[in-house]
């Protein structure tokens, strides 16, 4: 199903190679998983003298360049080194050659990299960040890593055509627009120039016919998955109308004989006719560009105008130096710009790379050579591609790897089902796991263990903060007073239910996770430098004052006390948005607002979800005020989306997938000084249009000092709690599993964190036998 299986946009997944598991640029929204996966073919197992890790489905490509997935993106990164990485609380190595000593958890620990970075902020506001290569680094086919190859990467990555999923095109590189603009690609051209264009100049009528022929029947596929879907979740059942299904999907307009066309009509016109950026936010499965049956043949690019021959910021300064030079001060480059370097010689062509003319391994525009290259991966990673079939990739130990080669000479990384994964150790058929760590997971690893605890003979087990948090969302234009969503009436009514909700945090996550998660207080992952501490100046429980500024709770009050005085202030806030209110309770609503809201919890329909207990709690309290909350818990996440992607969402339930970094731009942000056509993410989650903090969001971006930004990011933080669109629910633990029987436990990456995964020295991992 859509959004479960996709990584967004991002380079810092692929940069960080062994140092950071994939991730996104952006705050990424996490559901349940759909649970519709099956178990990988029974050779995933172990042979002896392999480590096996238990994946999820892999999609098979493996490029450094178009991977798609966590799962194919995690196979990569065993392939690859990126030129940064980054130590274990997030922060970026920029001495790696040498290695940088830092202090984690009382101890001392080095990190090296294949590059040394210096970062120079000029005067002019240009910023340099030059580059030295370590000597003597070699691919896994002894080929020399050289800056030849940095280069080569960049400009794939840079190329007017590249569709992949990394941003480093959208840096603020100096001459980077103008390398990109004056080219388009084929695809794009006849898409705008429609299925009775005559005007042709640019491509035959031959290839005009075989493009819309092959694009009218990936259209009609793409709507299929769609319709699929939405009657495998029961939103739909079979026969209904592509307009049933459409209304269900986001998109209510359609007529009563709308066709599948309309309805791709109708996804395209709402990315301003963008097929990508629908592709990517609408699939329910297979991206648009897969269902074609030639769309590398229309992925060419066409010189449209005027189009300069390099980029001036991408600088060779010697045989094993080299300067990327920016145009302003910009937080993320430094995460972005450490990009995974890959072979010239392989994925591109010797003979068309001469840098001094402007020449960088193919021809601009035309990456299927890089693209034939998808199924294979070879890079200066750890460990060397060997094979992928029945669910299964094998690698073998890389023995030029920088850091050493491998002590465990095979690893096999395994499809298996997720509900599987613990047994799959028990049972000798992988040897590592990352599970869903529930209340029942723990169970079942402490019954494996004599010792009765979540380490012991037969599962060693890490648990760290995962990178992200659990949260409650509304539509600030959904639940509004007088279609105002920013006035004092609209906050109070959000501060209504966000003050129920919080009441019940403590509860409903004791009861799900137990002591693996924790109630946080303001949207910000606690694994960020960020995040406000408890012992900071200013700091406040969530929503816990009432509309006159008050202290809702006091010391020593019982739960009970807790939730009648939580119900008495929610009624103050109704009141203040202007419900009437008769005898304890709301009468009448005032005008735009309503006397029954819906929240949407994705439980698989059992209601199985952290934040579910809040629900049903707040729906009896809120029930007692005179307020009706309807929940629906939904056994599709995708519905959730669809519903929130097409502002149609009052309130719902899901969790955020964090960065190192906590930049703000790709959730909050709303450019309301220009009418909110850039913004981050926010005008279709919470719609927040608060000028102020669109300026705090680019203020924060233009800064590297820590401090500086911190103090900014909790200005923001204040201002989107303020908005009362966003209730923070609890920080959990993710868990790394191991055989403890299988594997060396003392070779484990000591310290792993939510930055520095389990493989992130896994070339001294080694088996017990």
């Amino acid at each position: 199903m859509r959004k479960t299986r996709r990584v967004v946009a991002s380079l810092l997944a692929a940069t960080m190679a062994v140092s950071l598991l994939a991730s996104c640029s952006s705050k990424k929204d996490t559901g349940a998983s759909d649970g519709t996966q099956k178990s990988g073919d029974s050779q995933a197992g172990n042979t002896g003298d392999s480590l096996v890790y238990a994946s999820g489905e892999f999609n098979g490509k493996f490029s450094p360049f178009f991977y798609e997935t966590v799962p194919d993106s995690d196979m990569v990164t065993q392939c690859t080194a990126g030129l940064l990485t980054t130590d274990r609380n997030g922060s970026v190595v920029l001495k790696g050659i040498e290695g940088e000593t830092r202090e984690y958890n009382g101890k001392q620990y080095t990190y090296h990299s294949i590059s040394d970075c210096t970062i120079t902020e000029n005067s002019d506001g240009t910023v340099y960040y030059d580059f030295k290569l370590k000597d003597g680094v070699k691919f896994s086919d002894g080929e020399p890593l050289t800056v030849d190859d940095v280069i080569f990467s960049m400009y794939v990555y840079s190329d007017p055509t590249y569709d992949g999923s990394t941003t480093f095109f959208t840096l603020p590189i100096q001459g980077m627009e103008e390398y990109r603009t004056g080219v388009d690609t084929l695809f794009n051209l006849m898409v705008k120039a429609g299925e009775n264009n005559t005007d042709f100049s640019k491509w035959t009528e031959d290839q005009q016919k075989k493009f819309w022929e092959s694009y009218h029947k990936a259209a009609e596929a793409f709507v299929k998955e769609i319709v699929d879907s939405c009657i495998a979740s029961g939103s739909n059942k079979e026969g209904d109308s592509i307009a049933a299904v459409a209304a269900n999907y986001g998109y209510p307009d359609l007529k009563a004989d709308a066709t599948a066309m309309d309805f791709f009509n109708a996804m395209l016109a709402k990315y301003d006719g963008s097929v990508k950026d629908m592709s990517d936010k609408e699939s329910a499965g297979t991206p648009f560009s897969e269902l074609m049956d030639n769309y590398q043949d229309f992925a060419i690019g066409v010189e449209t105008g005027t189009s300069a021959p390099n980029i001036s910021g991408i600088q060779k300064t010697g045989d094993n130096t080299f300067r990327i030079v920016t145009t302003k001060v910009d937080a993320q480059t430094i995460y972005q710009i450490g990009i995974v370097v890959s072979p010239l010689h392989y994925y591109g062509d010797k003979a068309q790379y001469d840098y001094a003319n402007n020449k960088f391994g193919f021809p601009k525009g035309d990456l299927s050579l890089i693209r034939s290259k998808t199924s294979k991966p070879l890079g200066a990673g750890p460990y060397v591609f060997d094979k992928y079939e029945n669910g299964v990739v094998s690698l073998k130990a890389n023995p030029y790897y920088d850091q050493g080669e491998p002590k465990t000479k095979n690893l096999r990384m395994s499809y298996i089902n997720q509900s599987d994964y613990i047994n799959s150790i028990l049972a000798g058929t992988a040897d590592v796991a990352n599970p869903s760590y529930t209340n029942e997971i723990a169970d079942a690893i402490k019954k494996a263990n004599s010792n009765g605890e979540v380490s012991g003979d037969k599962i060693y087990t890490v648990a760290v903060d995962a990178l992200g948090y659990g949260y409650i969302g509304m539509n600030s234009h959904n639940i509004s007073v007088n279609k105002e969503p920013g006035s004092d009436a609209s906050k109070n009514l959000r501060r209504g239910f966000a003050t129920i909700f919080a009441a019940y945090r403590d509860l409903a996550v004791s009861t799900y996770y137990g002591d693996r998660a924790s109630v946080i207080n303001y949207p910000i992952s606690n694994t960020s430098w960020a995040a406000p501490q408890p012992t900071d100046d200013g700091y406040q429980i969530a929503f816990s004052k009432d509309v006159n500024g008050n202290p809702i709770y006091t010391s020593g009050m019982s739960d009970e006390d807790k939730y009648a005085a939580a119900k008495k202030a929610a009624l103050g806030f109704f009141e203040a948005a202007g419900y009437k209110v008769e005898n304890g309770k709301i009468v009448s609503a005032p005008e735009g607002a309503k006397m029954e809201y819906t929240v949407m919890v994705p439980g698989s329909g059992t209601g199985d979800h952290p934040s579910f207990m809040i629900m049903t709690e707040a729906q009896k309290a809120l029930a007692d005020i005179g307020m009706k909350l309807t929940i629906n818990d939904l056994s599709n996440v995708s519905d959730m989306w669809n519903k929130i992607q097409a502002g149609q969402a009052e309130i719902w339930c899901a969790a955020w997938q964090s960065t190192p970094d906590p930049d703000m731009y790709q959730v909050y942000y709303s450019d309301v000084a220009n009418g909110g056509k850039q913004h981050g993410g926010s005008t279709y989650h919470y719609q927040i249009e608060d000028a102020d903090l669109d300026s705090m969001i680019l203020q924060a971006r233009e800064s590297t000092d820590q401090e500086y930004r911190k103090t900014l990011y909790k200005a923001c933080l204040n201002k989107i709690v303020d908005w009362a669109c966003e209730v923070p629910v609890y920080q959990r633990q993710e868990v790394t599993t191991f055989s403890a029987e299988r594997i060396k436990t003392d070779t484990i990456t000591p310290d792993i964190t939510s930055f520095y995964k389990w493989y992130a020295e896994i070339e001294n991992l080694e088996l017990s036998k």
